[in-house]
């Protein structure tokens, strides 16, 4: 027999790496590049917003007070709420040259001294946007705790995923546009437990002391890091002592150590605290408007405040509210991958310390239940840091099993492609945005900041405009004078009970939360639009137009 010619024999075939190897390595390789482009991206998106929309109803207040900061020194207008968010979006307007107007002996004081402020100059769009940008800067912060927290106690690529989850969330795009407080609690509540983190795991004096400043920013931003930074730290410590059951000995012996730095970190906290409120001293305490503040919350708390949930009116709460606003309020497929990251992290065998970004959102929520005031998902707008880590882990989990599992890949896009478009379609309305689940009418769910924050003032002024109007019949919440502003016509009374002849408005907050301004007064009365809604699809019913989406505009030809 001859020999076999070598050229014939079989040649061993180059082993490719799996589709998701490729995918890991190139996240984990350009995940800092990444991570600046997406909250570049996401900055343009908020800066866009900012002159659509005419000033909220809570905006003049939070101006007007962190002006008082800048201009006067002092800090007395109202304290229930801490001044670092408030000099910051007051900062922009102090620096065009506005100042304090003279005290107003309104009840509603700090909305309108904050009007005036806005008013002032004839710069309203300008020093608006100016306030707003003020609240960038504590986007960028949540967006660093965000990538931080993924990067370092799982990976790059799961730092750089959880970030796209967040920066791509209308709630969080919308909160981070407006010139309140909400998005500075999201980033300094993130940064403190972080850092706390750290410093637990690795205690040098200088984490203790990042510890410190950022749990007394946190203080600064919302008096509710008070009751969610506790809840938050006790419910990830159960767990991990119920995970993990460390020796009880090495326990003790960590405390002890770690004592003289949290004594530090206490009081760098204090002292950032005191600097905040500009080291004032009165009646024998430091920083008095703190603990003002803190009276005047609680109080607030105990009295209650009137919320709308599902056709139901509370001034008790509901507490099951911020439930409900996470389930309509949240793109689904994010819910979907974030249901995927919960299983993870119940799991016997989760990913290392899985279960510390569900503890932390988990606990925000707890303590949300037993608030009575209801009034929005931005009240427990930090659990999106959590989720979106836990969508994160959970996406990175589909791409590892995609090589196994046929399909799986492609699912995950269908995922990722879904929950791009319903972000990048719903802008500019990010604050009114809903899911699928909510259907046309969002009203019989949330109200409030949720989807009707007096934001579409100027939509509608520009329809009325546009239809020649010649008077409106509208009531609403918003200090605004409102004939002459943004081009409104002149504004008629508003009669709940039957409608007025010629174009009336109805803000659907004002509609679901104040009853058209009768509130708890003569409940037999029906209110015009509950019977004009309950009726639509039938001949001859008046079909209303949707300014925006929070205002309701119909015209009744004169009879």
């Amino acid at each position: 027999m001859g020999k076999r010619n070598p050229a014939s024999k079989p040649q061993a075939q180059p082993v490719s790496a799996p589709a998701s190897a490729g995918i890991l390595a190139r996240l984990e390789r350009h995940s800092l590049a990444l991570a600046i482009a997406l909250v570049v991206f996401a900055s343009v998106r908020i800066a866009a917003t900012y002159t659509v929309f005419n000033h909220t109803f809570d905006e003049p207040a939070h101006i007007s007070c962190g002006m008082q900061w800048l201009d006067k020194g002092s800090y007395t207008l109202e304290p229930q709420h801490p001044p670092l968010a408030r000099v910051a979006v007051a900062l922009g307007p102090y620096l065009l040259g506005l100042r304090s107007p003279a005290p107003s002996r309104a009840a509603s004081a700090i909305f309108v001294e904050g009007r005036e402020i806005l008013d002032s100059g004839g710069h309203y769009t300008l020093t608006l946007a100016l306030a707003r940008l003020g609240v960038l800067p504590f986007f960028w912060v949540a967006c660093a705790v965000v990538y931080g927290w993924g990067k370092r106690y799982f990976s790059p690529a799961t730092g750089v995923l959880a970030l796209a989850f967040f920066t791509f969330l209308p709630p969080i795009l919308a909160h981070a546009g407006l010139a309140t407080t909400d998005m500075a609690l999201t980033a300094f509540l993130g940064a403190s437990f972080l850092c706390g983190m750290i410093w637990l795991e690795e205690p040098t004096p200088a984490r203790a002391a990042c510890f410190g400043g950022a749990t007394g920013l946190a203080m600064l931003s919302k008096f509710s890091t008070l009751a969610f930074l506790p809840a938050a730290a006790g419910v990830a410590l159960l767990w991990y002592f119920l995970a993990e059951r460390p020796a009880a000995g090495a326990v003790a012996r960590g405390v002890v150590a770690r004592l003289p730095q949290f004594a530090l970190a206490v009081l760098v906290a204090c002292l950032t605290v005191w600097a905040g409120y500009r080291f004032s001293f009165a009646h024998g305490l430091p920083a008095p408007e703190l603990y003002a503040g803190i009276r005047q919350l609680l109080a607030h708390n105990a009295e209650g405040h009137t919320g709308y949930l599902l056709g139901m009116r509370r001034t008790t709460g509901f507490w099951y509210f911020y439930e409900v606003a996470l389930a309509v309020k949240t793109p689904l497929a994010f819910l979907v991958l974030m249901g995927g990251g919960i299983v993870l992290a119940c799991r016997r065998r989760a990913p290392r310390r899985l279960y510390v970004p569900l503890a932390f959102a988990a606990a925000i929520l707890l303590v949300g239940a037993f608030s009575r005031i209801n009034i929005g998902i931005r009240h427990v707008l930090p659990i999106y840091i959590g989720f979106s880590l836990l969508a994160a882990v959970a996406a990175l989990r589909l791409i590892e099993s995609g090589d196994k599992r046929r399909g799986i890949h492609a699912a995950l896009a269908l995922l990722l492609g879904w929950y791009a478009a319903s972000s990048l379609l719903s802008h500019p309305d990010y604050l009114p945005y809903f899911n699928l689940l909510a259907g046309s009418q969002p009203e019989k769910i949330l109200v409030d900041s949720d989807l009707d924050w007096g934001q579409d003032m100027k939509r509608l002024a520009a329809r009325l405009r546009q239809e020649n109007a010649p008077s409106v019949a509208f009531v609403t919440s918003l200090v605004a004078d409102l004939p002459g502003e943004f081009g409104f016509p002149p504004v008629r009374g508003f009669r709940p009970a039957v409608p007025e002849a010629g174009w009336n408005a109805v803000s659907v907050s004002m509609w679901k939360e104040e009853r058209l301004g009768l509130e708890n007064s003569y409940m037999d009365v029906p209110l015009w639009p509950d019977r004009l809604m309950e009726m639509q699809g039938r001949p001859n019913v008046p079909q209303p137009e949707r300014i925006g989406k929070g205002i309701l505009l119909w015209y009744f030809p004169p009879r």
